[in-house]
């Protein structure tokens, strides 16, 4: 078996990657090439910041199918374990912040993803994050140290599913 890091993610973070892939590969590469076509007629390529801009932005979508294709081939679907009650990669769990042992009344719900699809914006924080890795395992009730980036706090764990 291969050393290579695994991907755990949902079919849904598949389906979107793939999506991703496609698109850069029959739409983006082709419109950076013929970027870098039209920045060639314009002459001389050490002063050209069209080429220079071009050229970078081929770079980086290279990297990104590049990216793509390893997570892609590397990709462990997480499949849905409803017998369990503990926070787990692809379920949902909805803490609220403990304020001197009370409740904050200020609820939050978050999935727990693999790191290819994390997107905190969307509910969405990857199993290699501090808060996942603190929440991992435990159960409805359980009062869980956190540590963000704004410090620690104390939460208890509200509803998983």
């Amino acid at each position: 078996m291969s050393n290579e890091k695994q991907y755990p993610m949902t079919n849904e973070g598949k389906l979107k990657l793939e999506a991703e892939l496609e698109s850069l590969k029959t739409v983006k590469r082709p419109e950076v090439v013929e970027r870098i076509k039209v920045a060639r007629s314009f002459g001389d390529l050490s002063e050209n910041s069209e080429y220079d801009s071009a050229k970078e932005e081929q770079g980086f979508v290279e990297g990104r199918i590049s990216a793509i294709e390893h997570m892609l081939r590397n990709a462990v679907i997480i499949t849905e374990d409803g017998t369990s009650n503990a926070v787990a990669l692809g379920k949902t769990v909805t803490f609220d912040e403990l304020i001197k042992g009370k409740r904050a009344n200020f609820e939050e719900s978050y999935i727990i993803v693999g790191s290819a699809e994390a997107d905190p914006v969307e509910g969405k924080i990857s199993n290699d994050s501090p808060i996942a890795k603190a929440l991992m395992g435990r159960q409805v009730d359980d009062v869980v140290k956190l540590v963000t980036p704004g410090g620690e706090m104390e939460v208890v764990i509200l509803e998983i599913k």
